[in-house]
């Protein structure tokens, strides 16, 4: 897994900006990171990079939401491999993955590690 860990903290949008069971992009520090609201997940939100290493293009949010095998995923929209929302890992080629990122909330804002 490759974690972004948080040093900082960089609010991004708020909760209210995000659509439920699907993703939004963001830029953060010059990178695009796509970011996954799932209101009926403990956790809720998800964040890993929005660059799909397999297609070449900035496409993972996307992606539908899927959980295979227990583990949350997305679907790429280009080639449909599935990367992990939690680990960023490719679940049809290990050793391939995206970063990612933490995600806290304060109130209603959402933060991103930065």
């Amino acid at each position: 897994m490759q974690l972004v860990s948080a040093s900082k903290w960089q609010r991004v949008c708020t909760l209210d900006d995000l659509v439920p069971e699907a993703g939004v992009c963001a830029l953060v520090n010059g990178a695009q990171v796509a970011i996954f609201y799932l209101p009926d997940e403990p956790r809720r939100l998800y964040a890993i990079g929005n660059r799909d290493p397999i297609g070449k293009a900035n496409v993972l949010y996307r992606g539908l939401v899927a959980e295979i095998g227990g583990e949350l995923t997305v679907a790429s929209p280009l080639y449909k491999q599935h990367f992990s929302l939690v680990s960023g890992a490719c679940l049809e080629q290990p050793g391939l993955s995206v970063p990612v990122y933490e995600l806290a909330l304060d109130g209603n804002d959402v933060l991103i590690g930065a």
